[in-house]
């Protein structure tokens, strides 16, 4: 009995290990963020295996009844859409039903979108912080103001239509010099990682259809650094 949480390409589909492959064709069956999308993964692996929809709408309802199957000696993996379940994705009230009754958890290496767009933007990455998607609306000011005087480098999720409105934000309270860099389609053909301060990437991105999922990586706060040196 245990639950595998496996994670599944961001985009291009070779990268998923031979490791997950093998676990996604040996469990009884696939706990999956939206089944359609999966199948399609499935079939591309030439996995045959059945497919129950585990998301947000309905996790909260579910995961003791999944947990209990798989203390009755069932194999279950979760995958989401795209990445590490549990990243901005459904996965952790699982993990943590499981863990509070001694069931067995297995969270195999993979792939996840903040991690090449971190590396890649040329931003200190010794320490970071990961705040995924912003709130759309209640407390997204708030959110942002908490990090005026964050210092390490901040990665933030976006979708494509409020990447303007996160950029002006973030000139408004961290800066319009402040660095930053912007990933977008990452693994994918169209793959793209623009870096500049703040400033300029509003103006690029501006002038742009933008289209596919956003990591943004911004510079932490140097000059708090400066004074907490001094």
């Amino acid at each position: 009995m245990k639950l595998y949480i496996v994670p599944t390409p961001i985009g291009n589909l070779e990268d998923i290990t031979l490791r997950a492959i093998r676990v996604l064709k040996e469990v009884d069956f696939i706990l999956a963020e939206d089944t359609r999308t999966s199948g399609n993964l499935l079939r591309h692996l030439q996995i045959e295996k059945r497919l129950v929809a585990h998301h947000q709408h309905n996790e909260h309802k579910t995961v003791e009844m999944i947990a209990e199957r798989i203390a009755s000696g069932e194999k279950i993996a979760l995958i989401t859409d795209a990445g590490t379940p549990g990243i901005s994705d459904p996965g952790f009230l699982l993990v943590r039903e499981c863990v509070a009754k001694g069931i067995d958890v297995e969270c195999l290496p993979g792939a996840t979108a903040f991690v090449p767009a971190l590396v890649n933007s040329g931003l200190p990455c010794d320490t970071f912080c990961f705040e995924g998607f912003l709130p759309q609306k209640k407390g997204r000011q708030t959110k942002i103001k908490s990090l005026i005087n964050e210092h390490r480098t901040m990665v933030f999720y976006e979708s494509p239509h409020r990447l303007i409105k996160a950029l002006e934000q973030f000139i408004e309270y961290f800066g319009a010099e402040r660095k930053a860099s912007v990933s977008r389609e990452l693994t994918k053909m169209y793959e793209e990682n623009k870096r500049g301060t703040l400033q300029e990437l509003r103006d690029y991105f501006g002038s742009k259809t933008i289209k596919g999922e956003i990591v943004i990586v911004v510079e932490g706060n140097k000059n708090k650094i400066q004074k907490e040196e001094d």
